[in-house]
């Protein structure tokens, strides 16, 4: 695959870095089209979900519920605890070789479109800018000019509103954890009563006003490593925005007057209106071909779009397309890079939906008490365990505990049946006394039922003592 290029012709640094390594803001132009249209359904949906996810309640708890400090998380009506990590690394597998599978296939498509740092900050953050300060002409008028009242207060009131912005979504965010009640009760209670979490909303805040107020882009092209990864993932046959060359060049101002048609010069359809550049959130020529600041989110091609239509053009001119597609060539969409991100998200996948599947909802462990493995006493041998139950249903339930042996035995069980609340545990205290015989040792089950989920578990256990004949 291509390297990408520097963002400008004879350039060797970033398209928002001037070569003195000192910034340069990016006032990207409004555009209106088909893609930009789409992109802020999405980003309406996305934060939508979000916002609203707190305050679903599924199996009488909230839909996501991360109980950090008690180590309970709720997800979508199930309930886990610290035992249930193992179904992270799954978890992690699965969103890794999904986004493998899509780089290869659709390009950047996660960034231009559901990537929280382009929903945040074009869906929220810069529409605020522009409602403020104006289009793209006026923005740069005011921060090239001296700082006047107008200045000013459009300034108070923008990053007022960024502020205000950042401080609701810390503290939605802070309610995936602490949940909407445990939230309220914290914030009507003050900061005095409840430190951490106080803490964490205002870093929160501080850290998200930073990011999408000063920021921005610097975090796509400087600090995320996706951009740099993207010509590993990537193919000649993967889908990215790029610049039909054949087509576009030679470049040209599009003129009323023209020399005779024998004498006139080819042009390409490219007026070099630098709609594309203005419009770019990244601030990169598309002009220049392949680069890691592009995010693909596609403004540029509705930009063009638009100006083709005005000049009676066909759009295309920049378009999503592969490096292939580009050059003329038939764009292969079943490859063996596909084939085998495919394979590897199939198997991360399915592995997670065996583990959640065949997931059960309590916890039973049988543990033998310290100290001596048995006591005897006269003619018997006495075993001590103990039960450790924990109701991971979201609502309570009712575990009943039977033993089974395969000898006579003396069972005491202070409780046949226990009680939980959601993520309640228990200890539960067993003694099995034998006659001793040729048949110490030996095993039995221990059959542990929920009454919620109508699962049966049972658990094998070995009962030790001395071997020989009974007295």
């Amino acid at each position: 695959m291509e390297q990408p290029r520097a963002s400008g012709p004879d350039t060797g640094h970033l398209s928002s870095i001037r070569p003195d390594g000192s910034r340069l803001a990016i006032y990207p132009s409004d555009v209106r089209g088909r893609f930009i249209t789409w992109r802020r359904i999405v980003f309406a949906v996305l934060i939508a979900i979000y916002a609203v996810m707190p305050f679903i309640r599924m199996g009488g708890h909230p839909a996501i519920h991360l109980d950090v400090a008690a180590r309970r998380f709720y997800l979508f009506g199930s309930t886990f605890n610290a035992q249930d990590f193992w179904i992270v690394l799954f978890l992690l597998t699965t969103v890794g070789f999904s986004l493998l599978f899509a780089t290869a296939w659709l390009g950047r498509v996660w960034c231009g479109w559901a990537c929280p740092q382009t929903v945040f900050l074009e869906g929220v953050y810069r529409q605020l800018e522009r409602w403020i300060d104006g289009p793209r002409e006026r923005r740069l008028k005011l921060a090239a000019g001296p700082w006047t009242l107008e200045r000013v207060l459009r300034a108070v009131t923008k990053h007022g509103a960024f502020l205000a912005v950042s401080w609701l979504l810390a503290h939605v965010a802070l309610a995936f954890f602490v949940s909407v009640k445990g939230l309220g009760i914290m914030v009507l209670d003050g900061p005095g009563g409840h430190t951490v979490p106080f803490a964490w909303a205002m870093a929160v805040t501080g850290a998200l006003y930073f990011n999408f107020a000063w920021f921005r882009e610097q975090l796509c092209v400087v600090l995320c490593p996706y951009g740099r990864l993207q010509s590993a993932m990537q193919d000649r046959d993967s889908l990215l925005i790029g610049y039909d060359i054949a087509r576009g060049e030679p470049r040209g101002r599009l003129v009323k007057a023209r020399m005779a048609l024998a004498d006139a010069p080819r042009q390409g359809d490219c007026v070099d209106c630098r709609k594309c550049v203005t419009a770019c959130p990244t601030g990169i020529d598309i002009r220049h071909g392949l680069q890691m600041d592009c995010i693909a989110c596609a403004q540029c091609v509705d930009a063009c779009d638009e100006v083709m239509d005005k000049l009676s053009r066909p759009r295309g001119l920049i378009r999503y397309d592969s490096l292939n597609g580009l050059d003329g060539q038939p764009r292969r969409v079943l490859r063996p890079r596909l084939f085998l991100y495919g394979g590897l998200l199939l198997c991360s996948a399915l592995a997670l939906t065996v583990g959640l599947v065949g997931r059960t909802p309590f916890e039973a462990n049988l543990l033998r008490f310290q100290g001596l493995p048995y006591f005897l006493e006269g003619s018997t041998v006495r075993n001590q365990f103990e039960l450790h139950l924990v109701n991971k249903n979201p609502v309570e339930s009712t575990f009943t505990v039977r033993v089974d042996s395969p000898v006579p035995a003396n069972v005491v069980v202070p409780q046949q049946q226990v009680k939980l609340g959601s993520l309640e545990s228990f200890r539960l205290p067993l003694s099995i006394t034998v006659e001793r015989g040729p048949r110490v040792p030996f095993v039995f089950q221990i059959e542990v039922s929920d009454q919620v989920s109508g699962q049966v578990r049972r658990l094998e256990a070995r009962f030790l003592g001395p071997p020989g004949a009974s007295r």
